[in-house]
């Protein structure tokens, strides 16, 4: 009995082995094209105004495609443009003071100031023999003392005018000082920087798009007042488009970055988007709950951005994907523009 039940045993084994060993070599067995699940996502910009205004106008809705350096909306600039016309008659006018000091004295002004020593100085020597002439009659008492002491404080005060006027005609001579020079060019300077300051805000008031894309939302409407934290649009980035999308462990080691791929979601059943493996990971996660297969729930993945062409922006963002990559690629070089810059997060 035990003998016929150990030939039983050896028979079942021989015959199941053959199946166990078709099974084990299917399981490791590479599949020839990798089957992905995941959403379309872009980049969005919230784009505010950089300063505090009521809005005077909004020049897009939403929908509409806007270009790098297009004007979408404006403020009120009723206040800020008679502040620029003042900054600016201000620089013009400290420009003039910082012109005059660089020129120096007017040979006519040196004129002048020469003109008025020499005149000093015949008044001083008028008012010395004047002097002389009533210090004889007073010591010949001629004269009475109180005479005497008006005609020397005359020669005194022409003497000190004297060297008044010469020290005028010598700063004449001289011009300015190069403190005052500095002092006036760096006033000058603060009044251009103050310029710049207003045509900037002024440049600011109108709200202008960074780059191409399109107007997802309008969040603020003319009359409201704007300030930098509170946003007026909201843009969609409509290029690069890509699938965000989760491989497992062991699938890891079957792709690249570079790696050329297809993108197929339910509204174009029958139409696949060429594409191409753009970012891997370099940190497992665990799975999202968007992600539609059960096996991979409760396992550690690793995000892979599958970068996809749209020419006739067909995909919206949180649309379901389905991604093939064909595996038994190899590593090749990619044309400049194919490969975004796998450091590039969201």
């Amino acid at each position: 009995m035990i003998r016929r039940s150990l030939i039983i045993g050896t028979l079942v084994l021989i015959l199941i082995a053959p199946s166990i060993y078709w099974w084990r070599a299917q399981r490791n067995r590479t599949p020839r094209v990798l089957t992905l699940y995941g959403n379309v996502d872009l980049r969005e910009v919230n784009l505010p105004f950089n300063g505090s205004e009521r809005i005077a106008s909004v020049l897009v809705q939403e929908g509409d495609e806007v270009h790098r350096g297009q004007v979408l909306a404006c403020l009120d600039t009723s206040r800020l443009i008679p502040e620029v016309a003042q900054a600016k008659a201000q620089v013009a006018s400290q420009r003039a003071v910082v012109d005059k000091m660089h020129s120096g004295n007017r040979p006519e002004e040196i004129a002048e100031a020469r003109a008025n020593l020499v005149d000093a100085e015949a008044d001083a020597v008028k008012a010395r023999r004047d002097y002389e002439r009533v210090k004889l009659l007073v010591a010949q008492q001629v004269i009475s003392r109180q005479a005497f002491d008006t005609t020397k404080a005359a020669s005194e005060e022409a003497d000190a005018k004297v060297e008044h006027t010469r020290q005028a005609y010598e700063l004449e001579m001289k011009g300015p000082r190069q403190e005052d020079i500095a002092q006036a060019e760096a006033q000058l300077q603060a009044n251009q920087a103050q310029l710049a300051l207003l045509r900037q805000q002024l440049a600011d008031a109108q709200l202008v798009a960074p780059l191409d894309a399109v107007v997802r939302s309008r969040l603020m409407e003319p009359g409201e007042m704007a300030s930098p934290q509170k946003p007026v649009f909201a843009l969609a980035v409509t290029n690069p488009k890509w699938v965000r999308t989760y491989v497992s462990e062991p699938e890891l080691g079957w792709i690249f970055p570079g790696m050329s791929a297809s993108v197929a979601v339910d509204s174009f059943p029958n139409k696949r988007l060429a594409g191409w493996i753009g970012f891997i990971s370099p940190a497992a996660e665990f799975t999202p709950k968007s992600v539609e297969t059960e096996e991979l729930r409760t396992s550690l993945v690793y995000e892979v951005r599958v970068f996809v062409k749209d020419p006739a922006d067909e995909l919206r963002l949180g649309m379901p994907a389905t991604v093939y990559v064909p595996l038994g690629q190899t590593r090749r070089a990619q044309p400049v523009g194919q490969m975004p810059i796998q450091g590039m997060q969201r």
